[in-house]
C-alpha cells in the first residue's frame, strides 16, 4: 500500500484554530438539544458522594482560580476524576500517554492530560476526550486542542462521533465533534459549569458517569 504524504505534522499542545482549520472542514453549531441524552442520564449520588463533591468545594473556593495547572489538577481535577473511577475491565483512565494519526493528510500527535481508552499497559481504542488542565485561555486554547484530540481519536477508532470536555478555571465545558464526511466536521459545545456551585458540580459528576455507563465499552 503506498504511503500517504504527510502535508505538515502538528502538536496537539500547539494547536489553534487556524491549524485546525487547516486540517479539517470544522464548524461550530448551536445544538440547543443535542446534550439532552447525555446529560439527561440518571444517576442517584451516593451520600458518600454528596459529601466528597460539597467538601472538595469547600476545600477549594479560595484557591481553585489562584492555581497553576498543576496544583489545579492535582487538587481538584484529578480527586473528581478518580472518584468516577473509570478503570473496569475493558477500559481506564490514561494519563499524558501519546497517542497520534493522520487527519487529511496532517499528521496530528501529542500526549492528551487525560483520556478514557481500552488497552492494558498503553491506551488502544479511545473513548472520551480530554480534560485540558488549564487555568486560562493562551493563544492555544484547550478547546482546539480537545478538538484535534478527538479528531485523532476518531481516525484510530474509524467513527464518525467523539465526547470530551475542558476546563478553564472553574468552568468545565462539555465537546461532541460529529465527522460527517473525509473532511467535513461540526462540533458543539455545551453551555459551561461552575465547579464550584454545588448544582453544576454535580451535574458534572454525572455527566462523567454518563461517559463510563453509556459511551465506553
Amino acid at each position: 500500500m503506498e504511503k500517504k504524504e504527510i502535508k505538515k505534522s502538528y502538536n496537539f499542545s500547539s494547536m489553534t484554530y487556524k491549524k485546525l482549520r487547516n486540517v479539517t472542514n470544522i464548524k461550530e453549531i448551536t445544538s440547543g438539544n443535542l446534550f439532552d441524552e447525555w446529560f439527561s442520564y440518571s444517576y442517584n449520588l451516593q451520600k458518600e458522594e454528596d459529601f466528597f463533591l460539597r467538601e472538595l468545594i469547600k476545600n477549594e473556593r479560595l484557591y481553585l482560580q489562584k492555581y497553576n495547572e498543576e496544583l489545579l489538577k492535582a487538587k481538584f481535577i484529578s480527586p473528581l476524576l478518580n472518584k468516577i473511577n473509570f478503570v473496569t475491565e475493558n477500559f481506564r483512565d490514561w494519563y499524558a500517554y501519546e497517542i497520534s494519526a493522520v487527519v487529511n493528510g496532517y499528521e496530528l500527535s501529542g500526549k492528551p492530560d487525560f483520556m478514557v481508552a481500552t488497552g492494558k499497559f498503553e491506551p488502544e481504542k479511545p473513548y472520551f476526550f480530554f480534560q485540558e488542565f488549564k487555568k486560562s485561555r493562551t493563544i492555544s486554547n484547550p478547546d482546539y486542542q480537545v478538538l484535534a484530540e478527538m479528531a485523532t481519536a476518531m481516525e484510530i477508532n474509524k467513527s464518525s462521533i467523539m465526547r470530551g470536555s475542558y476546563n478553564i478555571g472553574k468552568w468545565w465545558t462539555f465537546v461532541i465533534l460529529k465527522k460527517l464526511n473525509e473532511d467535513k466536521y461540526e462540533y458543539h459545545e455545551s453551555d459551561s459549569f461552575d465547579c464550584l456551585k454545588i448544582k453544576d458540580l454535580k451535574q458534572i459528576f454525572i455527566n462523567l458517569k454518563a461517559v463510563k455507563h453509556k459511551y465506553c465499552e
